[in-house]
């Protein structure tokens, strides 16, 4: 999928990255200030799967990759871990994961003394809906490291469209977005071009315009969503094409 479009001008661009969270979490002088904290729990709340998939692939049960994952969160945002954190290239997505490797080689004992009945839960758990997903998972050509790649990168897209549907419903075209939202995401289905001007309304230039701007507005998105897991904004493109590289290897 091609991502390109400007988000703005240069100011625009960069009004925008100093607001994101793991620029925000790297950049603040002490680490564990309300706002670093506050960045870096929304980051883990938004991608808690790919971590759960992670675990469950190299061979957890749902429930140990349930503990672990909630445990890991509480061990992340203890003032001395996040006094030590990295850099790790700059990406949240290795550090993360890097940070998880280590954890569980380094904390085992700790980490088997959270399971079942610990004080805190991170993250509101469905945990029947987690392992839905995860079993729909490709079995035999995913190494648990490219699972957790794809599936943050999925999750990742997922973030964008979810906030263009929320700007579509703020400007009142809701069931304009439900209508086209497969010719933006490129899995349109069975709806043709014809079909979708007919329920729409609108005639077939005008409907191939508006897909045009949902397409622009959800690859700004998509750029923003990266732009708020990387150290620098430098580091967007870059990022973009490895991540959308996770899709057209095989």
């Amino acid at each position: 999928m091609n991502t390109g479009g400007s988000v703005g001008d240069a100011e625009g661009r960069s009004l925008l990255f100093a607001t994101t969270h793991w620029s925000v979490v790297l950049a603040a002088g002490d680490p564990a200030s309300p706002k670093a904290r506050a960045a870096l729990e929304t980051l883990c709340r938004t991608y808690w799967y790919p971590l759960y998939a992670y675990l469950r692939r190299i061979g957890h049960a749902p429930e140990d990759a349930e503990d672990l994952v909630q445990g890991f969160f509480l061990h992340l945002l203890r003032r001395e871990v996040l006094h030590s954190i990295q850099r790790e290239g700059g990406r949240f997505r290795s550090f993360l994961l890097g940070t998880l490797k280590h954890f569980l080689s380094d904390e085992k004992d700790k980490a088997a003394a959270q399971k079942r009945g610990g004080e805190h839960q991170f993250i509101s758990w469905e945990q029947a809906q987690a392992e839905q997903r995860f079993l729909r998972e490709p079995v035999d050509v995913e190494s648990a490291d490219r699972l957790f790649e794809r599936r943050w990168a999925l999750t990742l897209l997922e973030r964008a469209m979810s906030r263009l549907q929320e700007e579509c419903v703020a400007n009142g075209n809701a069931e304009r977005f439900v209508q086209l939202k497969g010719f933006v995401s490129g899995e349109k289905g069975e709806l043709s071009y014809a079909e979708a001007a007919e329920r729409t309304g609108l005639s077939l230039s005008a409907l191939k315009s508006a897909i045009l701007r949902f397409r622009r507005r959800y690859h700004e998105l998509i750029r923003e969503e990266v732009g708020q897991t990387v150290a620098d904004p430098k580091e967007i493109e870059e990022e973009l094409r490895h991540l959308l590289g996770l899709f057209s290897a095989g």
